[in-house]
């Protein structure tokens, strides 16, 4: 529940960001230039309203679950565990957890920051707000509906020089699918193709690609060594957030952005205008 509240959080600081970059910057409702994504407000505000409220019903039904009877944890054998995620089972890291945390917190409020300091973006800031918002309510309520239906024991329950009261806690059962990695692949992903489609002639969105990519999996991988989570549950969760990330922009593109070759970029600054461009 912490993570969410995290969430929120930096989503009202990006509102903060947004009203001070809309004091230096034109205002959506008078730009005259072909919005690089469409939003409809018909649509897009009750599908993240819904998510969003689905979220924290499920987030409140996770955290809150019975904990495990002491003889099914006592009974747990490491070697039940399919080949894929066996290597996972009785890891325990606390070092571990505490980087992962570090991913997430950094990556999540990423867009919201990057988006106030660059000047193409920084126009379009509400509207990119919106929907980094609706990804990332998609992405919480795939999560978090999927553990919350799915009683999936973390790997540190394998772990049985760790105390009984720390393996039988109902948080233990949340391990399908990694809400960390997930969360972290929607965040990073999104930025990286909102960059890519406001900045199509940039050789940097593949910086932007490839960050996205190693914090994804960097966040997976510290999930595992703490015992948060098997290597099936990152790799779903790195899936499922990716796609989140990389398709909610897509999705929205404009199909009068960038037509046929060509782009149509804003340009604010000293100067204000437009850059017309056209790839071969």
């Amino acid at each position: 529940m912490k993570y969410f509240k995290h969430l929120i959080s930096y989503l009202l600081i990006g509102i903060c960001f947004n009203l001070n970059a809309q004091m230096d910057s034109t205002q959506i409702k008078n730009q005259n230039y072909p919005q690089v994504y469409n939003y409809n407000k018909k649509l897009d505000i009750p599908l993240t309203s819904i998510t969003a409220a689905i979220s924290i019903f499920n987030f409140t039904q996770i955290y809150s679950k019975d904990r495990s009877p002491e003889s099914d944890i006592l009974a747990l054998d490491r070697n039940d565990v399919n080949k894929f995620d066996i290597r996972a089972a009785g890891n325990y890291n606390e070092k571990a957890k505490t980087t992962s945390d570090f991913f997430f917190n950094a990556s999540i409020p990423l867009p919201l920051i990057m988006y106030a300091f660059d000047d193409a973006m920084r126009d379009d800031y509400m509207r990119l707000t919106l929907l980094y918002l609706e990804a990332m309510s998609i992405t919480g309520v795939a999560y978090s509906s999927s553990q919350q239906f799915n009683d999936r024991l973390r790997p540190f329950t394998y772990n049985h020089d760790l105390p009984l009261d720390e393996r039988t806690k109902g948080g233990a059962k949340n391990s399908f699918f990694s809400g960390h990695t997930s969360l972290v692949a929607t965040s990073t992903f999104f930025l990286a193709r909102t960059w890519d489609d406001y900045h199509p002639d940039s050789d940097m969105k593949w910086v932007f690609y490839g960050g996205a990519t190693l914090a994804t999996v960097f966040t997976g991988h510290f999930r595992m060594r703490a015992g948060q989570h098997f290597p099936s549950d990152v790799l779903v969760g790195g899936i499922v957030g990716a796609a989140t990330g990389f398709l909610v922009p897509m999705l929205h593109k404009n199909k009068e952005y960038g037509e046929k070759g060509i782009s149509v970029l804003p340009v604010s600054g000293e100067y204000h205008g437009l850059r017309f461009a056209y790839q071969f």
